[in-house]
């Protein structure tokens, strides 16, 4: 594809060697094969075909074949094989048939089962007795059930962690990218800002902020971008609405822009006016965890012993029953992937990891907010990817 010279994009280079670390990981779990799935699901659907091939996943599902030695394979359904020649990063293309509907003719396709592809490109499936599986959380029960029933001899044994933890710690043209999107994010909560008033409603807002980010150049979102005001800000998911806000009003920001198959994540409370001492508080509390927990980011560090710190702040402050999820988690392809830094997670910060620190409080009786910033971990500490101010008023 023709790209933009002055826009970071991922080298084609790079997805070979993407290709032999995944073969790399299979020789090392003494597995003939990975199948990874993925779909058109906005939040994680794409990962695995992005990551693996470039490939922004749409109405059909998709898999990557890629096999102990040799090129990996994509296959898709009958309506997606010329866009994914077109767009992807893998030129070989099979129309599979387990992805195809069983009330649809397509008279000019070349259409094959799983077992017939292997056969063709390599490994023999009678061969076959351990295979890596990523994404089976997503796959339907009828296509696991065919792809078993293709492979009835195979052990399939489930890689999703191990995968994901390849994409941990970014490349350098990962991390440009990913810069990009955060700075599309700032841009998104600036647009929010000019268009937040008394009268406003929650989706107009929205729509400024999404306007802003489509000419900025993302092509989506990680999750629904969300703007809830007053009483709309208390569940964790909130979802805009025709509220109209009003004053001494408060409203819930988070915007997650996807940029090249990469996301950022910024959250923010804006007050409109005086919301009360009670918001006011809350916030500064929020804000403070999160200043406490951007400290200590540093290689080598337990994930959880910094989400602990922000956790703290908050119970110290009587607010503890709103911290309701893990505060620190890595951003990637998903927008919150693996791993997830809670507090049973053992897992270690490593330089050139995206890091989102996001500080909640919800279903409280004023409301509920997030503070959300990313970071990327350096050699000897973190970088903060994002230049939105904490505390916001209008």
């Amino acid at each position: 594809m023709t790209q933009q010279p002055d826009r970071p994009t991922i080298s084609p280079d790079e997805y070979p060697v993407r290709w032999r670390r995944v073969q790399a990981l299979l020789a090392e779990r003494e597995l003939d094969l990975l199948v990874a799935y993925a779909d058109d699901r906005a939040t994680f659907g794409q990962a695995h075909a992005r990551w693996l091939a470039d490939f922004p996943v749409h109405f059909e599902p998709v898999c990557i074949l890629v096999p102990r030695e040799g090129r990996p394979v994509m296959l898709v359904g009958p309506e997606s094989d010329e866009y994914a020649m077109l767009r992807g990063q893998i030129p070989d293309v099979r129309v599979l048939r387990e992805f195809t509907h069983p009330d649809e003719d397509y008279p000019h396709s070349i259409i094959e089962g799983l077992d017939e592809i292997l056969a063709d490109i390599g490994p023999d499936p009678r061969t076959l007795r351990r295979v890596g599986l990523a994404g089976r959380g997503l796959m339907s029960a009828d296509t696991l059930r065919a792809f078993e029933e293709a492979l009835p001899e195979v052990d399939w044994i489930d890689i999703e962690d191990a995968v994901c933890e390849l994409r941990a710690q970014k490349s350098p043209a990962e991390v440009a990218i990913i810069r990009e999107a955060y700075r599309i994010a700032d841009l998104g909560i600036e647009a929010a800002l000019e268009a937040i008033r008394p009268g406003a409603t929650e989706r107009a807002v929205a729509a400024a902020i999404e306007t802003a980010m489509r000419r900025a150049g993302v092509e989506g979102t990680g999750i629904d971008t969300i703007v809830a005001s007053g009483p709309n800000t208390r569940p964790i998911l909130a979802r805009s609405t025709f509220r109209t806000i009003a004053s001494d009003d408060l409203v819930l920001l988070t915007v997650a822009p996807r940029y090249e198959g990469y996301h950022a994540a910024i959250g923010r409370l804006v007050l409109v006016g005086d919301p009360g001492a009670e918001v006011r508080n809350a916030l500064d509390v929020a804000v403070r965890a999160q200043t406490a927990c951007a400290d200590l980011l540093r290689p080598g560090i337990e994930g959880r012993a910094v989400e602990a710190a922000g956790r703290r702040i908050v119970g110290e402050a009587g607010l503890g029953e709103a911290f309701l999820y893990s505060g620190l988690h890595s951003v990637g392809v998903i927008e919150f992937e693996p791993p997830i830094f809670g507090p049973s997670s053992p897992a270690v910060l490593r330089p050139n990891m995206i890091i989102s620190i996001d500080i909640p409080m919800f279903n409280t009786s004023w409301g509920g907010l997030r503070i959300e910033d990313g970071y990327r971990i350096t050699e000897d500490g973190a970088e903060r990817l994002v230049r939105t101010p904490d505390i916001i008023e209008r």
